[in-house]
């Protein structure tokens, strides 16, 4: 075997080139992964634009991953060759307030894999084995490839707190928002309701299983939430998972008086917050940022229970040589897609 491998670098925005570099060994703690398959986030889409405020070029995208275990480093244990694998892509400090306190996800230091570290965007990856996340024997590299965004939704729906039995509202239903209303369903709502101004991502959360799809554009949001959830009552919790001024504005002037809004979109710019109805209703903002590595394994517990689809989110596979055709594809057409999928060996 050659000790060469294909690695794809952003050198600038748009700008995507392959390299021939030499294929890293684990050292010690450490594990190589052949790296299958990367998803495409909304996060990688702003790198590629040069939109993303905390990356710089060139950088290895890739955080969105799934691989197989071929060479341990010393002193590992609990891995074994051939065991598939997904990263937890945060590298934090381990010192600070955050780390000290069980927040390593908001680190004062904190570097993720594919935006301020080189990422997993080549044919093979080494990384910490403490923090690789061993996936079922059973479950594909596409799927494997998805835990990472669905952990961003269980964090989300565990800061609401027990969601068992409550009505909730779900605004935006792209790939994290139909992820959520998915995961609130799989821990125990009662009943959700996903709502968007996009048709096709309505119907994707109808069939995956959601009980109540709305289209915000075109149905009064308020008057929905009270035929199908009380007239008094509405959403127990709503999850903002739009990332615009228009549907934070909607949430927090249908919101029940009282109502917990858990903040999951990431803002491209900030918005206006209406503080005066949000202290009069005794509303409370929640925000949540990324996951932790319980939010891994209770991510991969919901797929195999069947409580979470994850293939009928990914509307587009590409191959590793097509990488830059993977985003024009999301540019060109960003209403029909959902997630994109990099097959980088099979």
């Amino acid at each position: 075997m050659s000790n060469k491998m294909k690695q794809a670098v952003m050198t600038a925005p748009k700008t995507i080139k392959f390299e021939q570099v030499d294929i890293p060994s684990p050292g010690p703690g450490e594990v190589q992964i052949n790296i299958k398959r990367i998803g495409v986030c909304g996060s990688d889409i702003h790198v590629y634009h040069g939109l993303h405020p905390y990356t710089s070029y060139p950088i290895v995208q890739g955080h969105e991953t799934a691989g197989e275990v071929t060479a341990i480093g010393e002193g590992v244990t609990g891995i074994k060759h051939g065991d598939k694998v997904t990263p937890e892509p945060q590298v934090f400090c381990g010192k600070c307030w955050p780390c000290t306190h069980g927040l390593y996800n908001i680190c004062n230091e904190l570097k993720v894999i594919g935006f301020q570290q080189n990422g997993t965007a080549c044919d093979y990856y080494v990384y910490p084995a403490d923090c690789l996340v061993k996936l079922p024997a059973e479950m594909s590299y596409e799927q494997g490839a998805m835990i990472e965004p669905l952990s961003v939704a269980v964090r989300a729906v565990k800061k609401a707190g027990d969601i068992r039995g409550k009505d909730v509202l779900v605004m935006g239903a792209g790939p994290i928002g139909n992820l959520v209303a998915q995961t609130a369903k799989g821990m125990g709502a009662n009943a959700v309701m996903a709502a968007d101004i996009n048709s096709f991502r309505l119907e994707k959360a109808a069939e995956c299983g959601i009980d109540y799809t709305l289209d915000s554009a075109k149905q009064d949001l308020e008057a929905e939430l009270k035929s199908r959830f009380g007239e008094e009552k509405k959403a127990d919790v709503i999850f903002e998972c739009t990332g615009v001024q228009p549907g934070l504005e909607a949430v927090i002037k249908s919101a029940r008086k009282g109502t917990d809004i858990v903040v999951v979109a990431v803002y491209g710019k900030a918005p206006t917050v209406d503080m005066a109805m949000v202290n009069e209703a005794e509303l409370r903002l929640i925000g949540t940022a990324r996951y932790n590595i319980d939010d891994f394994r209770t991510a991969i517990d919901l797929v195999n229970d069947g409580k979470v689809k994850l293939a009928p989110l990914v509307t587009d596979t590409f191959d590793f040589a097509d990488y830059d055709e993977a985003y024009q594809k999301i540019a060109k057409s960003p209403e029909t897609t959902m997630k994109v999928m990099i097959r980088v060996n099979d």
